[in-house]
């Protein structure tokens, strides 16, 4: 398979628009004209993109978020090739062609619902008397990352409103258009995808993000909520969030964990993405004052101090853009992975030598803790090089015990198993 050029999104580097003012005589001259060649000035930013901060130098000039491939990749094109996963294991192409593809849920009768924050899909891999197929359940809709199921009802969390479907498996070949059940939130661009999934409170939850790559947010962002099913009662249950994509709840304590994405153009090398752990309601995660638990901001970090804060069980990498994430539940894996957190590295841009774009496992002790700072390696080949030939994005436990992993830059879903398998990758 070619792999893709990386390229940033359509925004460019700006300088800033300026004027000469002065109380002399000459100023009432009309201005020179512009030099010969000299190039013309550049709009500014817009609020809240990613290259607001970025230092004035040629090293960080060269760096810009990767825009991933606008349509999905052919099966024949996909990278199964290059994917690695531990002896033992096997990995195919569970379902391709959609772009984009993102958030993941399954539904009582195993049909899987997929979202997408670029394009505006949702997805159904079905299967039907053996065969798999892929519809579009949902369109016209904007940036609809977030998808849960709960009793027949699936949920779609978009930018700024959450809306459900009741009934979906019954409609899945005529479905109707989604319900909104909430919609008082921001409508920033800027970490406005949301993540949405039921939790052990019966409630549905999702992050609303910083609208900025470092700022101090409103008491609208930077914070988790709770609504329950019909879209009543919301609650703000922890704040100092930056940007999560991902959370799940530990099966034995019911605590919720969490991995947020830390700040841009602080170095290539800090601050990590976090692992967070949430013990109880009200508690602050750090964001923008302090990040991976020990690194006082530079600019908003003044009069605070880290202890304030919620520190993060685990730190993921740098920039690694640590995304979804489940405890493993199934009974096909080895037994040592019951019970642990699998993690999707989307994988940095926000760094000259890419980290990421790989699958990970955390171990965790009894108490919930990790046992270890290292991160343990579970699908690679993402990276290849320097160049993506595939980014994970969210991971889901299937009811055989199986393992999904989507794929926004191929737009597929990726299904990892244990034991005998037709197809497999190479193992390490």
């Amino acid at each position: 398979m070619k792999n893709h050029t990386t390229a940033p999104r359509s925004l460019l580097l700006a300088g800033a628009l300026f004027g000469a003012f002065t109380f002399t005589a000459a100023a009432q001259q009309p201005a020179a004209p512009p030099a010969a060649g000299a190039a013309p000035a550049a709009q500014p930013l817009p609020p809240g993109s990613p290259l607001i901060g970025r230092p004035d130098n040629e090293a960080a000039a060269k760096i810009a978020p990767v825009a991933g491939p606008p349509i999905a990749a052919s099966p024949d094109k996909l990278p199964l090739a290059k994917l690695k996963v531990p002896a033992g294991f096997n990995i195919e192409v569970y379902a391709a062609g959609m772009a984009n593809a993102r958030s993941m849920a399954l539904s009582d009768k195993g049909t899987v619902f997929v979202g997408s924050r670029l394009v505006d899909k949702v997805y159904a891999i079905t299967n039907k008397d053996g065969k798999r197929s892929v519809k579009v359940l949902a369109s016209g809709l904007y940036r609809p990352n977030g998808v849960a199921f709960k009793n027949g009802t699936l949920y779609i969390a978009e930018l700024s409103q959450i809306s459900k479907i009741e009934g979906i498996e019954d409609k899945l070949d005529n479905p109707p258009k989604p319900t909104v059940i909430y919609n008082d939130l921001p409508k920033d661009e800027a970490h406005g995808w949301k993540y949405l999934a039921i939790g052990p409170d019966n409630k549905l939850h999702f992050e609303v993000g910083q609208p900025c790559n470092n700022c101090v947010p409103s008491d609208k962002h930077g914070q988790m909520r709770r609504i329950n099913l019909d879209g009543s009662g919301m609650e703000v249950i922890a704040r100092g969030i930056r940007n999560t994509v991902g959370f799940d709840w530990h099966p034995g304590s019911k605590e919720m964990y969490f991995t947020d994405n830390s700040r841009d153009w602080m170095s290539e090398d800090l601050p990590n993405d976090e692992l967070n752990r949430m013990t109880k309601v009200g508690q602050h995660f750090g964001s923008p004052y302090c990040y991976q638990g020990n690194i006082p901001d530079q600019e908003f970090g003044w009069g605070r101090k880290c202890e304030e804060f919620t520190p993060p069980i685990q730190l993921m990498g740098p920039h690694s853009a640590s995304l979804g994430m489940k405890f493993y539940t199934g009974n096909s894996f080895p037994g040592a992975y019951r019970n642990q957190i699998i993690v999707a590295r989307h994988g940095s841009w926000n760094k000259s030598n890419k980290v990421g774009g790989d699958v990970v496992v955390v171990r965790l002790k009894r108490d919930g803790n990790p046992v270890s700072t290292q991160l343990e390696p579970f699908v690679t080949g993402f990276l290849d090089g320097n160049n993506y030939v595939g980014r994970p994005v969210d991971v889901m436990v299937m009811k055989d015990g199986s393992l999904l992993i989507s794929d926004d830059w191929n737009g597929a879903v990726w299904r990892v198993s244990y034991g005998n398998s037709a197809r497999t990758a190479a193992a390490r």
